[in-house]
């Protein structure tokens, strides 16, 4: 009975990939693919019992960023049939109370990111070891596997802040500032120390308070006009992005505007020119994989990557790039 269920599933969702495929001929076709992006109701459901996974980031208040990778995952769930939770908060320790409370649930999985790693070391290792498959995300990639999760799912930071510092290369910048928005996150400090490791102009680091945007413009604009040789801003997220450019408008300064992550407005100003360049990490994909994970893994013992990262990025976009991009960021999956 099991396998007959796990293979008419596993179907399913093969029939849900191929219905978007086809719709680039309208009708149906064209509903079911607008419905596999969450946009409707109705479509494909697998005929597995029901799960529930839980997913907890370390989202600050505002961060859009978060909005795409919840859709990701509610897509996948609704696909799977899986009831799907979320609960944030930028500080470990209360993260990791976030985590133990969904144990106490007994939930069927969790996702969670390891932005403080050391704060919740403990109670991801607690999940695994009560059966509860665990799967990272987007950051602290290199403590999973110790930790004991199935995999890890995003892009190595180290290498895209490599790339980021190659592009700046490319680009004939000279001095650079990095906006790190949430102290103690060690995903961004390895973004910024990928950046240095590769551009061959000098780097520095500037804090930021990410949760109070208008302080963190005032902070960026204080910056520009306090040295004025910058010729590069390195933001580590979308919001921020914007921020800057309005503190580079405050300060009359020449410096371009560059970011990690994309959303509607980055792409408005990749195409005005008022940013040059954005790292894409596909967030989307990163909720996605990580419900599809679990439930691959609760019905047919799949594990993704073979227990290896799943890397989602980074992919270089550019003012070139925008055109194709902004139907999908307005839809909220980029």
């Amino acid at each position: 009975m099991r396998t007959h269920r796990t293979a008419t599933a596993l179907l399913a969702a093969g029939a849900l990939v191929l219905a978007a495929g086809c719709s680039s001929s309208g009708g149906k076709e064209a509903e079911e693919a607008a419905q596999s992006k969450g946009q409707g109701g109705g479509g494909v459901v697998a005929d597995t019992p029901r799960m529930k996974v839980a997913m907890v980031t370390h989202s600050g208040e505002g961060d859009t960023f978060w909005d795409i990778v919840q859709k990701g995952a509610k897509v996948a769930a609704k696909k799977d049939n899986v009831e799907f939770l979320y609960a944030a908060n930028k500080e470990g320790k209360e993260q990791a109370q976030l985590v133990q409370t969904y144990i106490d649930q007994k939930v069927d999985g969790i996702v969670v990111t390891l932005a403080k790693p050391e704060a919740v070391r403990d109670v991801v290792k607690k999940a695994v070891a009560a059966g509860i498959p665990v799967v990272t995300i987007n950051s602290g990639g290199e403590f999973s596997r110790a930790f004991g999760a199935l995999t890890h799912i995003g892009q190595d930071e180290s290498v895209a802040g490599e790339a980021v510092g190659e592009e700046l290369n490319a680009r004939g910048k000279k001095k650079a500032v990095c906006v790190i928005h949430e102290q103690g996150n060690v995903s961004l400090e390895a973004r910024c120390a990928g950046v240095k490791k590769t551009f061959k102009g000098a780097v520095e680091n500037l804090n930021v308070e990410g949760t109070n945007m208008p302080a963190s413009a005032s902070t960026i604009q204080a910056k520009l006009q306090a040295t004025g040789d910058i010729d590069a801003v390195v933001t580590l997220g979308a919001p921020f992005a914007a921020a800057s450019v309005q503190a580079k408008k405050g300060a009359k300064a020449s410096a371009e505007i560059n970011t990690f992550d994309l959303n509607a407005d980055v792409v408005k100003q990749l195409k005005a020119g008022e940013v040059g360049f954005a790292v894409d990490q596909q967030p989307y994909l990163q909720g996605y994989l990580a419900v599809d994970e679990l439930w691959l893994n609760k019905v047919n013992r799949n594990v993704i990557g073979g227990g290896k990262p799943v890397l989602t990025g980074p992919a270089l976009i550019r003012q070139k790039d925008a055109d194709a991009l902004a139907e999908l960021t307005a839809d909220g999956t980029r």
